[in-house]
C-alpha cells in the first residue's frame, strides 16, 4: 500500500529523528504499510548520514541533519536515535510545538510523560500531554503488558518472572552486522579474535547472560526497566515482575519465557480463549505434532505470538508461556505508529 503525500491541512507533518536505524526504517515501513495520509515527511539522522536517500512509498526522500531541522515544520515527530539524542532534541522540538513520540528511555519514568501501549492504556491519551512527550515502552515491556493486563483484570496476579532471549537487533544494525560478522568469522576460525564492541562477549554462537548496565543490586538497567515500566503502564505500583534478560545469536525477533502466578486458579481452556481474543494476538495451542513457535517461524510479524501455554501442576494459580515477537516492529515501530493512530482519532494531531 503506497503512503499518500496530501495536501490537506489535517493530515500530520511528520519527522523521524534516527530514520537511518534499524527502528527508523521499520517505522518507515509500517506507515508506508498501513497507508497513512500525510502532508510532509522529514527524514532525520545525524550529520554523517545525511543526504543519504531513502525511498518511502515509492518516492525518494534525502535524510536531513538533524542539527539543521527546525522542528515548527513538523506536527509529530518520532525519536530512534538513543536516549542522548532525545534528551538534547526533544526539548527543542517540544518547544516549536512538535507533539514527540520517543522510542528511547529518556523519559519513560518521567511522571508527567505517559508511557504507552495503546491495547493496554490509551486512555493516558485522552488529552495532548502537558509535556508534549509519549514515551515509547522497552521492546519486552510491550508484549509483556498486552498479555498480563486482561489477566490480571480476570484472575488477579501475584507476580511475574521472566527470562528474556533478545535478538541481536535489539542494538540496531550495527548489532545485526556484528552478529553477522562474528558468526563468518567464527565458522572460518573458531580460534580467531571476535568484534565484541556492541556485545561483550562476542554474541556468536553464544547467549549474554546480561543486557545493559549491572546494577548494585545485581539486576540490570534492562531488568530494572521491565519492572518499572509495567507499573506505570499497568497502574499497579505494587506489581512484583523478575526479570533475567540475555542477549542470544538471533537476527531479529525478542522470545521469552513467562511464568505468571495469579491469585485465583486459572482454567487453561479460558486462558488460551482470553489470550486470543486480545488484538492482534496469535495464540499457537501447541501440542506435540505441531511445529515449534520460534522467531524464525513466527508469522504475521505484526502480532503478539504465544504458545506452550501451561497451568503449573503444582500451583492450579499459576501458568506459564512461551512469547514470540518481532522486537523492531511489535517492540518499537508498530506501537509507536499506534500512538499516532490514536492521536490522530483523537484529534491531538
Amino acid at each position: 500500500m503506497s503512503m499518500p503525500l496530501v495536501d490537506d491541512p489535517r493530515a500530520p507533518r511528520i519527522a523521524v529523528v534516527g530514520a537511518t536505524g534499524a527502528v527508523g526504517g521499520t517505522l518507515l515501513d509500517v506507515i508506508e504499510d498501513r497507508g497513512l495520509r500525510y502532508r510532509a515527511l522529514h527524514l532525520l539522522a545525524s550529520a554523517r548520514s545525511a543526504g543519504r536517500p531513502v525511498r518511502v512509498g515509492g518516492r525518494e526522500f534525502r535524510v536531513g541533519d538533524l542539527a539543521g531541522f527546525h522542528f515548527g515544520d513538523a506536527d509529530v515527530a518520532f525519536f530512534s536515535a538513543g536516549h542522548a539524542v532525545s534528551r538534547a532534541w526533544v526539548p527543542v522540538a517540544v518547544a516549536h510545538g512538535t507533539l514527540v513520540i520517543d522510542n528511547t528511555f529518556a523519559f519513560r519514568m518521567s511522571a508527567d510523560v505517559p508511557l504507552v501501549v495503546p491495547q493496554v492504556n490509551a486512555a493516558e491519551l485522552a488529552r495532548r500531554p502537558a509535556a508534549g512527550v509519549i514515551a515509547n515502552p522497552n521492546s519486552v515491556t510491550i508484549p509483556l503488558v498486552r498479555v498480563v493486563r486482561d489477566v490480571e483484570r480476570r484472575w488477579g496476579v501475584r507476580q511475574v518472572s521472566l527470562s528474556t532471549y533478545q535478538a541481536a537487533s535489539g542494538s540496531g544494525h550495527s548489532g545485526i552486522e556484528e552478529l553477522q560478522e562474528a558468526s563468518r568469522l567464527a565458522l572460518q576460525d573458531p580460534q580467531a579474535p571476535m568484534p565484541a564492541e556492541a556485545f561483550s562477549p562476542a554474541l556468536a554462537f553464544n547467549v549474554v547472560p546480561r543486557i545493559g548496565q549491572v546494577l548494585a543490586d545485581g539486576f540490570t538497567l534492562q531488568e530494572h526497566k521491565l519492572l518499572q515500566e509495567s507499573r506505570k503502564i499497568l497502574d499497579l505500583p505494587g506489581l512484583d515482575v523478575t526479570a533475567t534478560c540475555v542477549r542470544v545469536p538471533v537476527v531479529n525477533g525478542h522470545s521469552a519465557a513467562l511464568w505468571v502466578e495469579c491469585l485465583r486458579p486459572v482454567d487453561r481452556t479460558e486462558l488460551c480463549k482470553l489470550l486470543g481474543s486480545l488484538p492482534e494476538v496469535t495464540v499457537h495451542d501447541d501440542g506435540l505434532d505441531e511445529d515449534a513457535l520460534t522467531p524464525a517461524t513466527l508469522g504475521d510479524p505484526n502480532h503478539l505470538h504465544l504458545g506452550r501455554i501451561r497451568i503449573s501442576p503444582g500451583n492450579p494459580n499459576t501458568f506459564l508461556l512461551w512469547l514470540v515477537t518481532d522486537n523492531l516492529r511489535v517492540g518499537a515501530a508498530l506501537n509507536a505508529f499506534q500512538i499516532m493512530e490514536e492521536l490522530i482519532a483523537r484529534e491531538h494531531l
